[in-house]
């Protein structure tokens, strides 16, 4: 076991698999390391259902005490999503201003792709989601609403500042990351006359200050399509707030399960937790049958340990995942096997052990 600073993680579990998911993460991470202290917070949609509210009005007060924070999901069959979403993950997104979402796909020994012909670590890829603003900026409203007329006006919120931080990110991962050394923009500027056109620029001015890093700009349909037909060709892509959304779940897929997936909602200069999450949803199908893959939210609480100087920790659990994959003998349905949340997580905790 490896003994570290004492640190203090908030965690919530949020709605449907987010309650199994999370305390899996939680086993793995009081048999990695040492002196992690926990706080957990029961809100999501039982805390609307009861106060009308997906979390309480001192939340963020509440969750700035924390080094870090690990999110089950979030999401209910009889909450409207936009409720759901803007009442509990947005808010902390916005709040600490975590303007970069890391999406990491990679596809391991023991994973089988739905594309043929791809070996392990041929896809490697990770998607960099400018995370506040953009398409999710919320901005908007209603115009005879209930009404035979009724008209929805929703503004996407492009700025230069907001565009080159998360692009500038994307670039310093770029020479971090063991890559082609490649950085693809994710951009729709044929269609979105300004706000793509601003991306667009500001790429081109970012990419001038590196030019060890090779670039490409791809229009969001051609990336979707690259993403099927050439997917071990990326390694950073950097998109939009919407466009990162929709292509990082597409990537998760190639690379063989969206349950294998990880997230980061990081705040770079440190000055707000970063909220660490799978990125795969509530699941309502499954929730309760102990059906979940851990494994995205055992990453992710890996990608937390790292945010948090605990390289040699996160490279224990990572090495403990990949272990349990190569091996096949504990896989959930989604990756072909028949293995339930709690002897995939006892074979991750044997495996670091």
């Amino acid at each position: 076991m490896e003994h570290m600073k004492r640190l203090s993680i908030a965690l919530l579990p949020g709605d449907g698999i987010g309650r199994e998911v999370i305390p899996a993460a939680r086993r793995v991470l009081e048999r990695a390391v040492g002196g992690l202290q926990f706080e957990e917070y029961e809100w999501g949609s039982e805390h609307y259902f009861r106060h009308g509210a997906m979390m309480p009005v001192d939340a963020l007060q509440r969750l700035r005490q924390h080094d870090a924070i690990l999110l089950g999901a979030v999401g209910h069959p009889d909450i409207p999503d936009h409720i759901t979403l803007n009442g509990m993950l947005l808010p902390i997104r916005r709040g600490f201003d975590l303007y970069v979402n890391e999406r990491p796909a990679f596809l391991y020994e023991g994973v089988k792709s739905p594309l043929i012909g791809y070996a392990p670590g041929s896809i490697d890829m990770v998607v960099i989601r400018e995370n506040t603003e953009g398409e999710y900026a919320n901005v908007g409203g209603f115009l005879y609403h209930h009404m035979p007329e009724e008209v929805a006006v929703q503004t996407s919120v492009f700025t230069r500042f907001g565009c080159e931080r998360v692009i500038r990110y994307a670039f310093d991962l770029g020479r971090r990351r063991n890559g082609k050394r490649r950085v693809t923009s994710v951009t729709k500027s044929n269609a979105q006359g300004y706000s793509m056109v601003l991306w667009d620029s500001v790429f081109r001015e970012v990419a001038s200050e590196y030019p060890d890093i090779e670039t490409e700009s791809l229009l969001v349909d051609a990336a979707a399509m690259n993403f099927v037909r050439r997917p071990g060709s990326f390694d950073v892509v950097v998109a939009s707030n919407l466009f990162g959304d929709i292509l990082s779940d597409l990537s998760a897929m190639v690379a063989g399960s969206i349950g294998l997936a990880p997230s980061a909602n990081l705040d770079p200069r440190r000055q707000a937790p970063s909220l660490f999450e799978p990125v795969h949803g509530s699941a309502p199908d499954i929730a309760g049958k102990g059906l979940a893959n851990p494994l995205g939210t055992i990453l992710a609480a890996a990608m937390m340990l790292e945010h948090l100087g605990e390289p040699a920790a996160a490279a224990s659990i990572e090495s403990g995942v990949r272990s349990v994959l190569a091996c096949g003998k504990a896989l959930t349905a989604d990756l072909g096997g028949r293995a339930s949340t709690a002897e995939v997580t006892d074979a991750v905790i044997a495996a670091i052990g």
